[in-house]
């Protein structure tokens, strides 16, 4: 933690002068979450939470931000009469963070996000996906650009490919969509987390990621997790991901792959506990601290 907490400020970082090496770049959109609501407020309060953050990482041997400048920007306006208007806003958002030269991570906010930062994003890349949910359905309620949509429609808007992990929830439709289409790869967390023979699956998941080629966006609905860490997400989903799981993901993946830029979403605060905010807090502060590392 830091000695003087500057509200507002990822970790409470001092704001920095220059060219930043991180940005993290709050995004509260909320229009079409299905169940629980409160994604809005959810940059904010996992901002609010990373104050109470240790800055110490034990693989930099250093606190952050380890001689690197981090700055959180404003979040982004909300501006736009319509579900298209506003994705666009996004991806010129996104596109702003992406021009500045600096490593982005974008706080969500709903899962619908994806597609709008997509939009701004200067390269194809392949999806790397932390989730309870598949999000490759063709529509919710009507809507085909619904967060439980997010995958299926950043496919269809250039995303190469997608490597799922945790996914325990989701329809016949996204079943037979996995089986048959070459873009998506899939461990679910049936396999992965299965008491006896989830080890293997883990590991085969790891390789999986060696092997990708290109640019990549590491997408993470914080549902991926176990629901007993993220009590308050959009949709919490029991047998989910340990927090170790998620950390040796990143791990491994700013280690082998080209990662220009990552997603923590589907945030949501709770006044009974921080254990939401602060969990997704701590995954960013581990992005950043991979990211670091791959640096240095």
């Amino acid at each position: 933690m830091v000695d003087q907490f500057i509200e507002g400020n990822f970790l409470g970082l001092p704001d920095v002068d220059g060219d930043a090496d991180v940005i993290i770049a709050p995004i509260p959109y909320e229009l079409t979450t299905s169940y629980g609501q409160g994604t809005a407020e959810g940059p904010a309060a996992c901002i609010a939470a990373s104050g109470q953050v240790e800055l110490f990482d034990h693989k930099l041997g250093q606190e952050l931000p380890a001689g690197k400048k981090i700055r959180t920007v404003q979040p982004w306006s909300g501006e736009g009469n319509t579900l298209q208007e506003q994705l666009n806003g996004i991806g010129e958002y996104a596109a702003e963070q992406y021009n500045s030269g600096a490593f982005p991570i974008f706080l969500g906010g709903e899962h619908g996000i994806l597609p709008g930062i997509l939009r701004g994003c200067p390269k194809k890349v392949t999806l790397v996906q932390i989730d309870a949910h598949a999000d490759l359905r063709d529509e919710l309620d009507g809507e085909p650009y619904s967060h439980a949509c997010a995958i299926a429609r950043s496919l269809d808007e250039g995303a190469i490919a997608v490597h799922q992990v945790g996914i325990r929830a989701y329809c016949k439709q996204e079943a037979d969509l996995i089986e048959s289409d070459e873009r998506i790869f899939t461990w679910f967390a049936r396999d992965v987390m299965n008491p006896t023979t989830g080890g293997g699956r883990w590991l085969e998941w790891l390789e999986s990621l060696k092997q990708i080629d290109g640019p990549v966006h590491l997408t993470i609905d914080i549902d991926g997790l176990d629901g007993s860490l993220v009590p308050a997400t959009g949709t919490p989903v029991p047998g989910g991901l340990s927090f170790w799981h998620v950390d040796q993901t990143i791990d491994v993946l700013f280690e082998n792959c080209d990662v220009i830029s990552a997603d923590v979403n589907e945030i949501v605060a709770q006044l009974d506990t921080p254990l939401t905010e602060f969990t997704a807090a701590m995954i960013a502060t581990k992005i950043i601290s991979a990211y670091i590392g791959k640096e240095v």
